[in-house]
């Protein structure tokens, strides 16, 4: 298994998790790009958003559903956050495993990139 994602869910790579229920896991990013920057990963590996299918659109509402409550947790529903999914290498993606970006804690800007 070489998907570093893969690797954390199954607890080869120790990662400081802050959620996990039988369909995904957020965790701290380790290069984080605000002051709060959390990932949310399916367990299930799908390689990003664009080869997602209809039979998949449970799981992509419950990432976005985790995603809020993470955001809440941390004291970011207040004054905002960004949720980022970064697709395919001209997206962003660096990491081919689909994951959720939890960014707050600072002013964003657009365009963001």
């Amino acid at each position: 298994m070489s998907c570093v994602f893969c690797r954390i869910i199954s607890k080869e790579i120790p990662a400081e998790i802050l959620h996990e229920d039988p369909d995904c896991v957020v965790f701290k990013d380790i290069n984080p790009q605000a002051p709060v920057h959390l990932l949310v990963v399916p367990k299930r590996h799908l390689t990003s958003v664009a080869s997602a299918r209809e039979e998949d659109k449970q799981l992509l509402g419950h990432l976005l559903l985790v995603a809020a409550k993470a955001a809440r947790e941390h004291g970011l529903a207040d004054k905002g956050f960004r949720l980022v999914i970064n697709t395919g290498e001209r997206g962003g993606q660096t990491v081919g495993h689909l994951h959720v970006h939890v960014l707050g804690g600072r002013q964003m800007r657009w365009p963001p990139g």
